[in-house]
């Protein structure tokens, strides 16, 4: 756990760092070429900075240990400053859709586009070396605040690179009207990205089950034990860099207690070799016995899956 706040503080500082450079950089080259493009990518990188300290916040709080007020711990912060994150982005996608429109109408020119260029050229630079720590991290810990950070800088190269077409375009190949238009794909493109990055970000807040693929594998874990013989009322979600899984488990109604402990503690020992980080609640029931109605009652348990030779 240790590890996984260093990580994802890291990269929270990384963006930062970046954000504070590349907007005053940008800044320059907004106020020096007049681009409407530049003015987007401007007001996307002014976002990237609050976005970023919100997700150092989020990946910060979501590393505090469970208390008795939050016993569950405080995973979702993360999820929380993912959320503000898109927010964010959406509303830098209608405020440079409105000037990209403006600037149509008005038909202002581009001047000096070479300062522009310069500075995407930097900006492009920087940001593959933060997206691809960023995507380390993101390996390591699974964390969706920094997950959705370098979905946002990862939109922001191609914005970057839209921005160097959109002034050599306009600048020197004379195609009026290229810069605001380009400032118009740039925020639907932030848009896009802002909807993509909310499903992941909604699924956690709502308590989403997991992937099959990962239930499954949950499962074939289970089906090895010989102890039991059925799985019911299996529920899952995600809570920033932690899974919780409950189920019910028939075993022989002739076990002990302390038998049937015995084999709950080897459940546990064997699902967490296979899923770290996961809190695991194991609720015994005699073979046979269901309690709840409707599909919560039915056995989940696959067969075991015998390895060819």
């Amino acid at each position: 756990m240790h590890e996984h706040a260093k990580l994802t503080r890291s990269a929270a500082f990384a963006s930062i760092g970046v954000a504070v450079l590349l907007l005053g950089l940008k800044g320059w080259a907004a106020w020096s070429t007049g681009s409407t493009a530049m003015l987007g990518s401007l007001a996307d990188t002014t976002l990237d900075l609050v976005a970023s300290i919100a997700t150092l916040l989020g990946v910060w709080i979501g590393a505090q240990p469970a208390d008795d007020k939050h016993r569950f711990g405080h995973g979702k912060a993360e999820a929380i400053a993912a959320m503000f994150q898109i927010v964010l982005i959406s509303i830098s996608a209608l405020a440079i859709a409105s000037r990209a429109v403006e600037e149509f109408v008005a038909g202002s020119r581009v001047e000096s586009a070479g300062s522009g260029i310069a500075v995407s050229g930097v900006a492009i630079a920087l940001t593959l070396g933060l997206v691809a720590w960023q995507r380390h991290v993101v390996r390591r810990t699974g964390s969706i605040a920094i997950q959705t950070d370098s979905v946002h800088y990862q939109s922001d190269l191609l914005l970057n690179v839209a921005v160097i077409v959109a002034l050599v375009l306009e600048h020197y190949a004379g195609l009026k009207g290229a810069d605001p238009l380009f400032g118009l794909g740039i925020a639907g493109w932030l848009a896009w990205g802002a909807w993509q990055a909310s499903q992941d970000v909604l699924d956690q807040l709502m308590d989403h089950e997991w992937p099959e693929e990962k239930k499954d594998r949950f499962l074939q874990v289970l089906a090895h034990h010989p102890d039991i013989t059925g799985v019911h009322d299996m529920r899952t979600r995600t809570s920033g860099n932690r899974d919780f899984v409950q189920f019910h488990v028939w075993v022989d109604p002739e076990m002990t207690v302390r038998e049937a402990h015995r084999v709950m503690d080897e459940l546990e020992h064997r699902l967490a070799a296979e899923f770290p980080d996961t809190e695991i609640l194991i609720h015994p029931d005699p073979e046979g016995l269901v309690d709840e109605a409707g599909a919560a009652g039915m056995d989940v348990l696959p067969p075991i899956r015998v390895a060819l030779d």
